[in-house]
């Protein structure tokens, strides 16, 4: 299949891409390599992927590994997303380009605004224009917001999210629910759970306390570590998108725009996982316990069963073997011996 990647060069999107591309597919990336974090890593992803940052032109198709081909555009460009779309003409598209992170909304709340409701609108717009058979997007658990019931359900209320950053993907799935009404695009948002792994982002907390603990820096421990965290690693949720796109919703099923879960199931204490982390690193971090922060909550937790019904999800990767992973990556990336 012709498959569209937004956000390839991203944590979840560079891993997607290779995953595909080892499925045989044919592979289009896109992204805007903003500088929300280090861009040398969002290159690194790229030389991966075959395409070298000295050869990125705005705007052009650049060919890369076998069977992938990158965009060097951003979803803001709604003329360039079109043109893209007229060129490729993608049956699938997979939507990961945002802008992250929950508390960096509280102080930048316009590029949360820029990509996470107008970027979503240019995507939705070109898929109406050039339609696809299947439109993957991702949400976030922060739609959840502060719900006390747990684990989450795609069926409770998601009306109160705790940060700006819920808040703009609350927006993109109710923009999406008016768009299938309106022009029947078959859609699935993925409200994806406290992913981590190698390639990582640096502003995710466990690549943060990597860094603190290697370099001797004390660690911030929010909530005085009363906090869960339903930590899926990054290729359970590959595995679980590349079942889903198989399996587009119909209007046999009564909706052709539907929410899942994609988690794994089992929170995790935040002090248990930052245990983990030392032990793999070979250091004791140094703690400094701290209240619970603006936008936060203390629990997340996802209910899988429907996306189970659907392709038959099953996380593998526990986080034994997900921090050792994290942390053999990280060492090597890092040049640590």
């Amino acid at each position: 299949m012709k498959i569209l990647v937004t956000g390839a060069a991203g944590f979840i999107g560079f891993h997607m891409s290779k995953a595909l591309i080892a499925e045989g597919h044919e592979v289009y990336g896109l992204d805007n390599l903003n500088a929300y974090y280090d861009v040398r890593l969002k290159y690194a992803r790229l030389e991966q992927l075959g395409i070298s940052k000295d050869d990125l032109i705005q705007g052009k198709a650049m060919p890369g590994a076998s069977g992938f081909t990158f965009y060097y555009l951003d979803i803001i460009d709604s003329a360039s997303l079109s043109a893209l779309f007229a060129d490729v003409r993608p049956e699938v598209v997979i939507h990961l380009a945002a802008q992250a992170g929950v508390r960096h909304s509280i102080y930048h709340p316009q590029s949360y605004m820029d990509s996470n409701v107008q970027g979503f609108f240019n995507i939705l717009e070109a898929c109406r224009r050039y339609p696809v058979s299947h439109l993957v997007y991702a949400s976030s658990s922060s739609v959840y917001g502060a719900n006390a019931e747990i684990p989450f359900k795609e069926s409770d209320r998601t009306n109160k999210p705790m940060s700006l950053y819920g808040a703009t993907k609350k927006a993109g799935e109710i923009l999406a629910h008016s768009y299938v009404a309106l022009y029947k695009i078959p859609s699935t948002g993925l409200r994806f759970f406290t992913v981590y792994g190698p390639w990582g982002r640096p502003d995710m907390a466990y690549f943060k306390f990597a860094d603190q603990i290697t370099h001797d820096q004390p660690i911030e421990v929010y909530n005085d570590g009363n906090m869960e965290r339903d930590f899926t690693y990054v290729d359970d949720i590959v595995n679980g998108i590349s079942a889903l796109i198989h399996h587009p919703p119909t209007e046999a099923s009564g909706d052709l725009h539907r929410i899942v879960n994609i988690g794994r199931s089992s929170p995790v204490n935040l002090l248990a996982f930052i245990e983990t982390l030392e032990k793999y690193l070979g250091k004791e971090a140094t703690k400094k316990f701290l209240p619970i922060q603006s936008g936060d909550v203390p629990s997340t937790w996802a209910d899988t069963s429907e996306l189970k019904k659907l392709t038959g999800y099953q996380p593998t990767t526990d986080l034994e073997e997900g921090i050792r992973k994290f942390v053999a990556w990280y060492k090597t990336y890092q040049g640590i011996t």
